[in-house]
Protein backbone atom coordinates (compact mmCIF):
# COMPACT_ATOMS: atom_id res chain seq x y z
CA UNK A 1 0.00 0.00 0.00
CA UNK A 2 2.89 2.74 0.85
CA UNK A 3 3.90 1.93 -2.62
CA UNK A 4 1.04 2.39 -4.41
CA UNK A 5 0.68 5.65 -2.41
CA UNK A 6 3.91 6.46 -3.64
CA UNK A 7 3.17 6.77 -7.31
CA UNK A 8 0.10 8.94 -6.81
CA UNK A 9 0.47 11.52 -8.77
CA UNK A 10 0.77 14.93 -7.24
CA UNK A 11 -1.86 16.31 -8.49
CA UNK A 12 -3.71 13.17 -6.95
CA UNK A 13 -1.62 12.93 -3.58
CA UNK A 14 0.09 15.95 -2.37
CA UNK A 15 3.59 15.22 -1.68
CA UNK A 16 3.63 16.96 1.74
CA UNK A 17 0.63 14.34 2.77
CA UNK A 18 2.42 11.30 4.40
CA UNK A 19 -0.56 8.75 5.77
CA UNK A 20 -0.25 5.71 7.96
CA UNK A 21 -1.95 2.79 6.28
CA UNK A 22 -3.75 0.50 8.35
CA UNK A 23 -5.25 -2.60 6.64
CA UNK A 24 -7.41 -4.59 9.00
CA UNK A 25 -8.81 -7.90 8.61
CA UNK A 26 -12.77 -7.69 7.62
CA UNK A 27 -15.22 -9.25 9.95
CA UNK A 28 -17.37 -10.35 6.97
CA UNK A 29 -15.59 -12.49 4.48
CA UNK A 30 -18.17 -11.22 1.96
CA UNK A 31 -16.12 -8.14 2.33
CA UNK A 32 -12.88 -10.06 1.21
CA UNK A 33 -10.24 -10.82 3.48
CA UNK A 34 -8.51 -7.45 4.30
CA UNK A 35 -9.63 -3.89 4.12
CA UNK A 36 -8.67 -0.12 4.11
CA UNK A 37 -9.93 3.11 4.76
CA UNK A 38 -7.22 4.75 3.37
CA UNK A 39 -9.11 6.85 0.80
CA UNK A 40 -11.59 8.14 3.02
CA UNK A 41 -8.67 9.47 5.36
CA UNK A 42 -6.93 11.09 2.38
CA UNK A 43 -10.35 12.13 0.84
CA UNK A 44 -10.15 15.40 2.62
CA UNK A 45 -6.14 16.84 2.05
CA UNK A 46 -6.07 15.45 -1.32
CA UNK A 47 -9.57 17.45 -2.11
CA UNK A 48 -10.77 14.21 -3.98
CA UNK A 49 -13.97 11.66 -4.49
CA UNK A 50 -13.03 9.04 -1.76
CA UNK A 51 -14.23 6.36 -4.61
CA UNK A 52 -12.10 8.15 -7.16
CA UNK A 53 -9.32 8.20 -5.10
CA UNK A 54 -10.11 5.11 -4.20
CA UNK A 55 -9.55 3.88 -7.59
CA UNK A 56 -6.53 5.91 -8.49
CA UNK A 57 -4.84 4.05 -5.69
CA UNK A 58 -5.99 0.59 -6.78
CA UNK A 59 -4.51 1.46 -10.10
CA UNK A 60 -0.96 1.82 -8.37
CA UNK A 61 -1.46 -1.72 -6.05
CA UNK A 62 0.40 -4.23 -8.36
CA UNK A 63 -1.31 -7.71 -9.30
CA UNK A 64 0.39 -11.09 -7.95
CA UNK A 65 -0.45 -14.43 -7.09
CA UNK A 66 -1.78 -14.05 -3.39
CA UNK A 67 -4.27 -11.20 -4.28
CA UNK A 68 -7.18 -12.86 -6.21
CA UNK A 69 -9.83 -9.29 -6.16
CA UNK A 70 -9.35 -6.30 -5.39
CA UNK A 71 -12.50 -3.79 -4.99
CA UNK A 72 -14.05 -0.64 -3.78
CA UNK A 73 -16.78 -0.91 -1.90
CA UNK A 74 -18.98 1.62 -0.27
CA UNK A 75 -18.12 5.12 0.29
CA UNK A 76 -14.58 4.30 -0.72
CA UNK A 77 -13.27 1.42 0.99
CA UNK A 78 -10.72 -0.88 -0.14
CA UNK A 79 -11.18 -4.97 -0.17
CA UNK A 80 -8.85 -7.32 -0.92
CA UNK A 81 -9.76 -11.27 -1.32
CA UNK A 82 -6.67 -13.59 -0.88
CA UNK A 83 -6.18 -15.89 -3.63
CA UNK A 84 -5.91 -19.93 -2.51
CA UNK A 85 -2.42 -19.34 -3.29
CA UNK A 86 -1.82 -17.34 -0.30
CA UNK A 87 -3.95 -19.59 1.95
CA UNK A 88 -1.74 -22.69 0.64
CA UNK A 89 1.20 -20.62 1.07
CA UNK A 90 -0.08 -19.79 4.92
CA UNK A 91 -0.84 -23.06 5.92
CA UNK A 92 2.57 -24.12 4.18
CA UNK A 93 3.80 -21.76 6.70
CA UNK A 94 2.04 -23.93 9.68
CA UNK A 95 3.45 -27.01 8.82
CA UNK A 96 6.75 -26.12 8.22
CA UNK A 97 7.10 -24.02 11.56
CA UNK A 98 5.26 -26.22 13.87
CA UNK A 99 5.50 -25.23 17.28
CA UNK A 100 7.11 -21.79 16.15
CA UNK A 101 4.19 -20.87 14.23
CA UNK A 102 2.98 -17.14 15.10
CA UNK A 103 6.17 -16.44 16.61
CA UNK A 104 8.24 -13.71 15.31
CA UNK A 105 11.23 -11.61 16.33
CA UNK A 106 9.82 -8.20 16.44
CA UNK A 107 11.25 -7.92 20.54
CA UNK A 108 14.67 -9.04 19.95
CA UNK A 109 16.87 -7.18 21.83
CA UNK A 110 14.08 -5.63 24.64
CA UNK A 111 13.79 -7.58 27.81
CA UNK A 112 11.42 -7.37 29.65
CA UNK A 113 10.99 -8.11 33.34
CA UNK A 114 7.33 -9.42 34.18
CA UNK A 115 6.15 -9.33 37.97
CA UNK A 116 3.31 -11.08 39.04
CA UNK A 117 1.93 -13.01 42.11
CA UNK A 118 4.81 -11.34 44.67
CA UNK A 119 2.41 -12.24 47.58
CA UNK A 120 3.02 -10.99 51.09
CA UNK A 121 4.21 -14.96 52.83
CA UNK A 122 1.73 -14.37 55.44
CA UNK A 123 -0.65 -17.25 54.16
CA UNK A 124 -1.43 -19.76 51.53
CA UNK A 125 -2.11 -18.17 47.76
CA UNK A 126 -5.62 -17.29 47.66
CA UNK A 127 -7.75 -16.98 44.10
CA UNK A 128 -6.61 -13.46 42.87
CA UNK A 129 -3.38 -14.44 43.43
CA UNK A 130 -3.71 -17.45 40.80
CA UNK A 131 -5.37 -15.00 38.52
CA UNK A 132 -2.40 -12.94 38.94
CA UNK A 133 -0.17 -16.22 38.18
CA UNK A 134 -2.22 -17.20 35.05
CA UNK A 135 -1.99 -13.67 33.75
CA UNK A 136 1.57 -13.26 34.04
CA UNK A 137 3.05 -16.87 32.80
CA UNK A 138 0.69 -15.78 29.47
CA UNK A 139 2.26 -12.32 29.32
CA UNK A 140 5.31 -13.82 29.68
CA UNK A 141 4.96 -16.06 27.07
CA UNK A 142 3.22 -13.92 25.06
CA UNK A 143 6.27 -11.43 24.95
CA UNK A 144 8.49 -14.34 24.80
CA UNK A 145 6.56 -15.21 21.42
CA UNK A 146 7.33 -11.70 20.00
CA UNK A 147 10.77 -12.14 20.29
CA UNK A 148 11.69 -10.52 23.56
CA UNK A 149 13.72 -12.17 26.38
CA UNK A 150 11.38 -12.47 29.28
CA UNK A 151 12.32 -12.96 33.07
CA UNK A 152 9.86 -14.05 35.35
CA UNK A 153 10.00 -12.29 38.85
CA UNK A 154 8.32 -12.85 42.50
CA UNK A 155 8.83 -10.07 44.61
CA UNK A 156 8.49 -11.36 48.31
CA UNK A 157 7.84 -8.63 50.62
CA UNK A 158 9.07 -10.09 53.70
CA UNK A 159 9.43 -6.98 55.82
CA UNK A 160 6.86 -4.38 57.77
CA UNK A 161 3.83 -5.18 59.67
CA UNK A 162 2.52 -7.80 58.22
CA UNK A 163 5.59 -10.02 59.13
CA UNK A 164 5.81 -8.89 62.43
CA UNK A 165 1.91 -10.06 62.75
CA UNK A 166 2.73 -13.48 61.29
CA UNK A 167 5.75 -14.17 63.91
CA UNK A 168 4.01 -13.31 66.89
CA UNK A 169 0.75 -15.08 65.49
CA UNK A 170 3.04 -18.26 64.95
CA UNK A 171 4.57 -17.43 68.39
CA UNK A 172 0.88 -16.99 69.84
CA UNK A 173 -0.27 -20.31 68.76
CA UNK A 174 3.06 -22.07 69.93
CA UNK A 175 1.54 -20.58 73.59
CA UNK A 176 -1.28 -22.69 73.21
CA UNK A 177 -3.29 -19.07 72.28
CA UNK A 178 -6.38 -19.48 69.75
CA UNK A 179 -8.20 -17.69 67.74
CA UNK A 180 -11.42 -16.06 70.16
CA UNK A 181 -9.29 -16.14 73.32
CA UNK A 182 -8.89 -12.91 74.96
CA UNK A 183 -5.11 -12.38 74.72
CA UNK A 184 -5.43 -12.56 70.65
CA UNK A 185 -4.66 -9.33 69.17
CA UNK A 186 -6.53 -7.94 65.99
CA UNK A 187 -4.66 -7.90 63.18
CA UNK A 188 -3.02 -11.59 63.66
CA UNK A 189 -3.42 -14.13 61.04
CA UNK A 190 -5.88 -16.91 62.28
CA UNK A 191 -6.31 -19.73 59.84
CA UNK A 192 -5.31 -23.56 60.26
CA UNK A 193 -1.83 -22.91 58.96
CA UNK A 194 -0.60 -20.95 61.08
CA UNK A 195 -1.16 -23.81 63.95
CA UNK A 196 0.93 -26.05 61.88
CA UNK A 197 3.97 -23.85 61.26
CA UNK A 198 3.57 -23.18 65.19
CA UNK A 199 3.99 -27.09 65.86
CA UNK A 200 6.45 -27.25 63.24
CA UNK A 201 8.76 -24.94 65.29
CA UNK A 202 7.53 -26.33 68.56
CA UNK A 203 9.00 -29.67 66.66
CA UNK A 204 12.11 -28.30 65.62
CA UNK A 205 11.54 -29.88 62.09
CA UNK A 206 13.56 -27.97 58.96
CA UNK A 207 11.72 -26.14 55.71
CA UNK A 208 13.85 -24.71 52.71
CA UNK A 209 12.24 -22.31 50.42
CA UNK A 210 12.88 -22.74 46.62
CA UNK A 211 15.79 -20.43 46.37
CA UNK A 212 16.87 -20.56 50.09
CA UNK A 213 18.81 -22.03 52.64
CA UNK A 214 16.98 -24.94 55.30
CA UNK A 215 15.61 -23.39 57.96
CA UNK A 216 15.35 -25.39 61.18
CA UNK A 217 13.31 -24.11 63.98
CA UNK A 218 14.63 -23.81 67.25
CA UNK A 219 11.68 -24.95 69.22
CA UNK A 220 12.27 -21.67 71.50
CA UNK A 221 9.09 -19.97 72.29
CA UNK A 222 10.45 -16.62 72.93
CA UNK A 223 12.83 -16.32 70.21
CA UNK A 224 10.60 -14.29 67.99
CA UNK A 225 13.86 -13.34 65.15
CA UNK A 226 13.83 -17.69 64.77
CA UNK A 227 9.66 -17.78 64.84
CA UNK A 228 9.78 -15.04 61.90
CA UNK A 229 12.37 -16.57 59.83
CA UNK A 230 11.27 -20.00 60.21
CA UNK A 231 7.30 -18.79 59.56
CA UNK A 232 8.01 -16.75 56.36
CA UNK A 233 10.19 -19.60 55.06
CA UNK A 234 7.39 -22.24 55.88
CA UNK A 235 4.98 -20.38 53.98
CA UNK A 236 7.63 -19.54 50.77
CA UNK A 237 7.90 -23.07 50.56
CA UNK A 238 3.50 -23.49 50.80
CA UNK A 239 3.40 -21.09 48.08
CA UNK A 240 6.53 -22.28 45.99
CA UNK A 241 4.22 -26.19 45.94
CA UNK A 242 1.06 -24.53 44.85
CA UNK A 243 2.79 -22.99 42.09
CA UNK A 244 4.80 -26.30 41.21
CA UNK A 245 1.09 -27.24 40.79
CA UNK A 246 0.00 -24.63 38.81
CA UNK A 247 3.00 -25.05 36.59
CA UNK A 248 4.29 -21.55 37.15
CA UNK A 249 8.18 -21.17 37.28
CA UNK A 250 10.02 -18.02 38.32
CA UNK A 251 13.57 -16.59 36.67
CA UNK A 252 14.06 -14.81 40.07
CA UNK A 253 13.02 -14.26 43.44
CA UNK A 254 13.79 -10.88 44.81
CA UNK A 255 13.27 -10.27 48.49
CA UNK A 256 12.26 -6.61 49.93
CA UNK A 257 14.32 -7.04 52.98
CA UNK A 258 17.43 -7.17 50.06
CA UNK A 259 16.81 -3.66 49.44
CA UNK A 260 17.12 -2.52 53.21
CA UNK A 261 20.18 -4.54 53.60
CA UNK A 262 22.12 -3.98 50.52
CA UNK A 263 21.22 0.00 51.27
CA UNK A 264 19.04 0.71 47.81
CA UNK A 265 16.33 2.27 49.91
CA UNK A 266 19.06 4.63 51.41
CA UNK A 267 20.79 5.30 48.01
CA UNK A 268 17.24 6.07 46.67
CA UNK A 269 16.29 8.36 49.55
CA UNK A 270 19.30 10.15 48.58
CA UNK A 271 18.84 10.65 44.87
CA UNK A 272 15.31 11.79 45.57
CA UNK A 273 16.64 14.47 47.72
CA UNK A 274 19.83 15.36 45.43
CA UNK A 275 16.65 15.98 43.05
CA UNK A 276 15.82 19.04 44.83
CA UNK A 277 11.84 17.05 44.57
CA UNK A 278 11.95 16.50 48.15
CA UNK A 279 10.75 18.87 50.84
CA UNK A 280 10.38 18.74 54.55
CA UNK A 281 7.57 19.05 56.76
CA UNK A 282 5.90 17.68 59.75
CA UNK A 283 8.94 16.41 60.87
CA UNK A 284 8.45 14.12 57.61
CA UNK A 285 9.90 13.76 54.20
CA UNK A 286 7.66 14.49 51.15
CA UNK A 287 8.22 13.99 47.19
CA UNK A 288 7.11 16.41 45.00
CA UNK A 289 4.93 14.13 43.03
CA UNK A 290 2.63 16.61 42.03
CA UNK A 291 5.30 17.45 39.67
CA UNK A 292 5.05 14.77 37.81
CA UNK A 293 1.13 14.39 37.13
CA UNK A 294 -0.06 13.18 40.79
CA UNK A 295 -2.99 14.53 42.18
CA UNK A 296 -1.02 15.30 45.81
CA UNK A 297 2.45 14.96 47.16
CA UNK A 298 3.67 12.39 49.10
CA UNK A 299 5.44 10.85 52.65
CA UNK A 300 8.30 8.85 51.43
CA UNK A 301 9.62 9.08 55.20
CA UNK A 302 7.17 9.37 58.33
CA UNK A 303 8.26 11.32 61.14
CA UNK A 304 8.75 8.48 62.86
CA UNK A 305 11.62 7.56 60.84
CA UNK A 306 10.05 4.35 58.87
CA UNK A 307 9.67 4.78 55.24
CA UNK A 308 6.26 4.64 53.66
CA UNK A 309 5.58 1.78 51.05
CA UNK A 310 5.84 3.35 47.99
CA UNK A 311 9.33 3.82 48.96
CA UNK A 312 10.94 0.53 48.52
CA UNK A 313 8.85 0.57 45.20
CA UNK A 314 10.66 2.38 43.47
CA UNK A 315 13.89 1.59 44.97
CA UNK A 316 12.86 -1.89 43.52
CA UNK A 317 11.88 -0.62 40.64
CA UNK A 318 15.21 1.18 40.10
CA UNK A 319 16.81 -2.20 40.00
CA UNK A 320 15.25 -3.64 37.56
CA UNK A 321 15.97 -0.50 35.33
CA UNK A 322 19.77 -1.10 36.17
CA UNK A 323 19.51 -5.11 35.43
CA UNK A 324 18.92 -3.96 32.18
CA UNK A 325 15.11 -4.60 31.50
CA UNK A 326 14.18 -1.98 29.03
CA UNK A 327 10.68 -2.98 30.13
CA UNK A 328 8.95 -4.10 33.43
CA UNK A 329 5.43 -4.72 33.49
CA UNK A 330 3.66 -5.70 36.92
CA UNK A 331 0.69 -7.89 37.30
CA UNK A 332 -1.36 -6.48 40.57
CA UNK A 333 -4.49 -6.18 42.20
CA UNK A 334 -6.47 -3.29 41.67
CA UNK A 335 -5.43 -2.39 45.26
CA UNK A 336 -2.59 -1.61 43.52
CA UNK A 337 -4.11 1.38 41.16
CA UNK A 338 -2.97 4.02 43.45
CA UNK A 339 0.84 3.35 43.83
CA UNK A 340 1.20 3.87 39.59
CA UNK A 341 1.50 7.49 39.82
CA UNK A 342 4.22 7.46 42.58
CA UNK A 343 6.35 5.14 41.56
CA UNK A 344 6.71 6.49 37.91
CA UNK A 345 6.73 10.08 39.64
CA UNK A 346 9.78 9.15 42.01
CA UNK A 347 11.43 7.15 38.90
CA UNK A 348 11.20 10.68 36.75
CA UNK A 349 12.60 11.94 40.01
CA UNK A 350 15.45 10.13 40.06
CA UNK A 351 16.63 11.84 36.55
CA UNK A 352 18.20 8.50 35.42
CA UNK A 353 17.10 8.54 31.73
CA UNK A 354 13.93 6.32 33.18
CA UNK A 355 10.84 6.15 30.13
CA UNK A 356 8.09 7.84 31.35
CA UNK A 357 5.84 5.07 31.43
CA UNK A 358 7.79 2.55 33.19
CA UNK A 359 6.76 0.32 34.48
CA UNK A 360 3.79 -1.16 32.32
CA UNK A 361 1.03 -2.16 34.74
CA UNK A 362 -1.77 -4.71 34.22
CA UNK A 363 -4.35 -4.34 37.44
CA UNK A 364 -6.95 -7.60 37.70
CA UNK A 365 -9.70 -7.73 39.78
CA UNK A 366 -10.80 -9.93 42.39
CA UNK A 367 -12.53 -13.54 41.57
CA UNK A 368 -15.59 -14.82 43.23
CA UNK A 369 -16.10 -18.60 43.33
CA UNK A 370 -19.44 -20.43 42.78
CA UNK A 371 -20.20 -23.55 43.08
CA UNK A 372 -24.07 -24.98 42.88
CA UNK A 373 -25.01 -21.21 42.87
CA UNK A 374 -23.40 -20.36 45.91
CA UNK A 375 -20.45 -18.09 46.45
CA UNK A 376 -17.71 -20.10 48.12
CA UNK A 377 -15.71 -17.91 50.35
CA UNK A 378 -14.04 -20.31 53.32
CA UNK A 379 -10.93 -22.53 52.69
CA UNK A 380 -10.48 -25.41 55.40
CA UNK A 381 -6.48 -24.50 55.35
CA UNK A 382 -6.66 -20.82 55.01
CA UNK A 383 -9.13 -20.44 57.20
CA UNK A 384 -11.37 -17.17 55.68
CA UNK A 385 -11.00 -17.79 51.76
CA UNK A 386 -10.54 -20.05 48.58
CA UNK A 387 -7.28 -20.89 47.98
CA UNK A 388 -5.26 -21.23 44.35
CA UNK A 389 -4.41 -25.36 46.02
CA UNK A 390 -8.53 -25.39 46.43
CA UNK A 391 -9.25 -24.48 43.19
CA UNK A 392 -7.07 -27.08 41.40
CA UNK A 393 -7.79 -29.74 43.54
CA UNK A 394 -11.20 -29.02 42.36
CA UNK A 395 -11.15 -28.81 39.21
CA UNK A 396 -7.43 -29.12 37.54
CA UNK A 397 -4.75 -27.39 36.46
CA UNK A 398 -6.13 -26.28 32.68
CA UNK A 399 -9.54 -25.58 33.95
CA UNK A 400 -8.19 -22.97 36.47
CA UNK A 401 -5.22 -21.32 34.40
CA UNK A 402 -7.98 -21.23 31.57
CA UNK A 403 -10.77 -19.33 33.17
CA UNK A 404 -8.48 -17.10 34.87
CA UNK A 405 -6.92 -15.71 31.73
CA UNK A 406 -10.62 -15.52 29.72
CA UNK A 407 -11.70 -12.51 30.69
CA UNK A 408 -10.13 -9.28 30.64
CA UNK A 409 -7.93 -8.64 33.74
CA UNK A 410 -9.71 -5.31 34.57
CA UNK A 411 -12.96 -6.81 34.52
CA UNK A 412 -14.87 -8.63 37.31
CA UNK A 413 -14.57 -12.61 36.99
CA UNK A 414 -17.01 -15.35 38.64
CA UNK A 415 -14.94 -18.64 39.03
CA UNK A 416 -17.75 -21.06 38.48
CA UNK A 417 -16.76 -24.60 39.94
CA UNK A 418 -19.60 -26.20 38.03
CA UNK A 419 -19.25 -24.79 34.66
CA UNK A 420 -15.11 -26.03 35.40
CA UNK A 421 -16.06 -29.35 35.17
CA UNK A 422 -18.81 -29.57 32.94
CA UNK A 423 -18.24 -31.91 29.50
CA UNK A 424 -19.98 -29.45 26.81
CA UNK A 425 -19.61 -26.09 24.59
CA UNK A 426 -20.54 -23.95 27.65
CA UNK A 427 -17.54 -24.86 29.25
CA UNK A 428 -14.78 -23.29 26.64
CA UNK A 429 -11.46 -24.84 28.17
CA UNK A 430 -13.29 -28.55 27.41
CA UNK A 431 -14.51 -27.35 24.76
CA UNK A 432 -10.90 -26.02 23.40
CA UNK A 433 -9.47 -29.57 23.87
CA UNK A 434 -12.05 -31.61 22.82
CA UNK A 435 -11.60 -29.73 19.40
CA UNK A 436 -7.63 -31.10 20.03
CA UNK A 437 -8.57 -34.96 20.81
CA UNK A 438 -11.00 -34.72 17.99
CA UNK A 439 -8.36 -33.79 15.57
CA UNK A 440 -5.87 -36.11 17.06
CA UNK A 441 -8.86 -39.03 16.95
CA UNK A 442 -9.35 -38.40 12.90
CA UNK A 443 -5.21 -39.28 12.24
CA UNK A 444 -5.98 -42.13 14.84
CA UNK A 445 -8.53 -43.89 12.75
CA UNK A 446 -6.96 -43.02 9.26
CA UNK A 447 -4.19 -45.19 10.87
CA UNK A 448 -6.73 -47.87 11.75
CA UNK A 449 -7.72 -48.20 8.31
CA UNK A 450 -4.71 -48.45 6.97
CA UNK A 451 -4.34 -44.65 5.27
CA UNK A 452 -1.71 -42.27 5.26
CA UNK A 453 -2.05 -38.57 5.23
CA UNK A 454 0.49 -36.74 2.06
CA UNK A 455 0.91 -33.57 3.11
CA UNK A 456 2.32 -32.93 -0.64
CA UNK A 457 -0.90 -33.81 -1.93
CA UNK A 458 -2.82 -31.78 0.12
CA UNK A 459 -1.10 -28.83 -0.58
CA UNK A 460 -1.57 -28.82 -4.48
CA UNK A 461 -4.90 -29.20 -4.29
CA UNK A 462 -5.71 -26.77 -1.38
CA UNK A 463 -7.51 -25.12 -3.93
CA UNK A 464 -10.09 -28.09 -3.46
CA UNK A 465 -10.88 -26.62 -0.18
CA UNK A 466 -13.95 -24.25 -1.67
CA UNK A 467 -16.81 -25.25 1.21
CA UNK A 468 -17.75 -22.48 3.53
CA UNK A 469 -16.48 -23.75 6.47
CA UNK A 470 -13.51 -24.97 5.27
CA UNK A 471 -12.82 -21.50 4.35
CA UNK A 472 -13.90 -20.04 7.79
CA UNK A 473 -11.55 -22.41 9.40
CA UNK A 474 -8.89 -21.52 6.91
CA UNK A 475 -9.23 -17.62 8.00
CA UNK A 476 -8.98 -18.08 11.32
CA UNK A 477 -5.95 -19.86 10.98
CA UNK A 478 -4.45 -17.44 9.49
CA UNK A 479 -5.29 -15.00 11.68
CA UNK A 480 -3.55 -16.34 14.76
CA UNK A 481 0.05 -14.90 14.18
CA UNK A 482 -1.68 -11.45 14.11
CA UNK A 483 -3.94 -12.39 17.39
CA UNK A 484 -0.19 -12.86 18.78
CA UNK A 485 1.04 -9.73 18.02
CA UNK A 486 -2.25 -7.67 19.16
CA UNK A 487 -2.61 -9.40 22.35
CA UNK A 488 1.22 -8.82 23.14
CA UNK A 489 0.72 -5.65 22.01
CA UNK A 490 -1.96 -4.58 23.75
CA UNK A 491 -1.09 -7.32 27.16
CA UNK A 492 -4.79 -9.07 26.98
CA UNK A 493 -4.07 -12.92 27.15
CA UNK A 494 -7.61 -13.35 27.20
CA UNK A 495 -7.93 -12.46 23.47
CA UNK A 496 -5.44 -15.50 23.08
CA UNK A 497 -8.24 -17.68 25.03
CA UNK A 498 -10.91 -15.98 23.22
CA UNK A 499 -9.11 -16.91 19.77
CA UNK A 500 -9.05 -20.48 20.76
CA UNK A 501 -12.65 -20.70 21.54
CA UNK A 502 -13.44 -19.34 18.23
CA UNK A 503 -10.60 -21.41 16.34
CA UNK A 504 -12.37 -24.87 18.31
CA UNK A 505 -16.10 -23.65 17.70
CA UNK A 506 -15.13 -23.10 13.60
CA UNK A 507 -13.61 -26.76 14.06
CA UNK A 508 -16.83 -28.58 15.62
CA UNK A 509 -19.25 -26.62 13.31
CA UNK A 510 -16.38 -28.23 10.21
CA UNK A 511 -16.09 -31.88 11.61
CA UNK A 512 -20.17 -32.29 12.34
CA UNK A 513 -20.45 -31.11 8.57
CA UNK A 514 -18.14 -33.15 6.48
CA UNK A 515 -16.28 -36.26 6.37
CA UNK A 516 -12.25 -36.48 6.02
CA UNK A 517 -11.20 -39.50 5.43
CA UNK A 518 -12.93 -40.34 2.04
CA UNK A 519 -12.08 -42.09 -0.93
CA UNK A 520 -10.97 -38.95 -3.16
CA UNK A 521 -7.35 -38.96 -2.10
CA UNK A 522 -6.90 -35.17 -3.32
CA UNK A 523 -9.57 -33.92 -1.45
CA UNK A 524 -8.96 -36.24 1.26
CA UNK A 525 -5.58 -35.04 1.87
CA UNK A 526 -6.03 -31.37 1.29
CA UNK A 527 -8.74 -32.15 4.39
CA UNK A 528 -6.19 -33.82 6.23
CA UNK A 529 -4.11 -30.70 5.94
CA UNK A 530 -6.38 -28.45 7.21
CA UNK A 531 -7.01 -30.83 9.97
CA UNK A 532 -3.39 -31.10 10.98
CA UNK A 533 -2.98 -27.57 11.00
CA UNK A 534 -5.78 -26.77 13.57
CA UNK A 535 -4.81 -29.34 15.65
CA UNK A 536 -1.09 -27.46 15.28
CA UNK A 537 -2.38 -23.80 16.14
CA UNK A 538 -4.71 -25.14 18.95
CA UNK A 539 -1.58 -27.04 20.83
CA UNK A 540 0.55 -24.06 20.02
CA UNK A 541 -1.88 -21.33 21.33
CA UNK A 542 -3.03 -23.62 24.44
CA UNK A 543 0.17 -24.09 25.27
CA UNK A 544 1.35 -20.44 25.65
CA UNK A 545 -1.33 -20.21 27.99
CA UNK A 546 0.24 -22.81 29.72
CA UNK A 547 -2.78 -25.20 29.27
CA UNK A 548 -2.45 -28.99 27.77
CA UNK A 549 -3.48 -30.38 24.64
CA UNK A 550 -4.85 -33.86 25.24
CA UNK A 551 -4.88 -36.88 22.52
CA UNK A 552 -7.91 -38.31 24.26
CA UNK A 553 -10.49 -36.90 26.79
CA UNK A 554 -11.03 -38.81 30.17
CA UNK A 555 -14.22 -38.38 29.73
CA UNK A 556 -16.28 -41.22 28.38
CA UNK A 557 -18.48 -39.05 26.73
CA UNK A 558 -15.84 -37.16 25.03
CA UNK A 559 -14.05 -40.56 23.74
CA UNK A 560 -17.14 -41.80 22.40
CA UNK A 561 -18.61 -39.50 20.66
CA UNK A 562 -18.28 -38.25 16.80
CA UNK A 563 -15.78 -40.71 13.99
CA UNK A 564 -14.07 -42.13 16.54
Amino acid sequence: MQAALACLPPDILPADVHPTVDVERTRDAAHGDFATNIALQLAKPARKNPRQLAQAIVDCIPTGDLVSKIEIAGPGFINFHLSPQAYQQELSRIFDLGVAYGYNKRGAGQSVVVEFVSANPTGPLHVGHGRQAALGDALAALLQSQGHPVSREFYYNDAGVQIQNLALSVQARARGLKPGDPEWQEGWYAGEYIQDIANDFLARKTVHAFDGEPIRASGKIDDLDTIRRFAVTCLRHEQDMDLQKFSVRFDTYYLESSLYSDGKVDTTVQGLVASGHTYEKDSALWLKTTDFGDDKDRVMRKSDGTYTYFLPDVAYHVTKWQRGFCRAINVQGTDHHGTIARVRAGLQALNMGIPKGYPDYVLHKMVKVMRGGEEVKISKRAGSYVTVRDLIEWVGRDAVRFFLVSRKADSEFVFDIDLALAEGEENPVYYVQYAHARVCSVFRQLQEKGLTHDRDIGETNVELLTEPHEKALIRRLTYYPELLENATRELEPHQLAHYLRDLAGDFHTYYNAHKFIIDDVKLRNARLNLVAATRQVLENGLKLLGVSAPEKMESKKAATSGEE
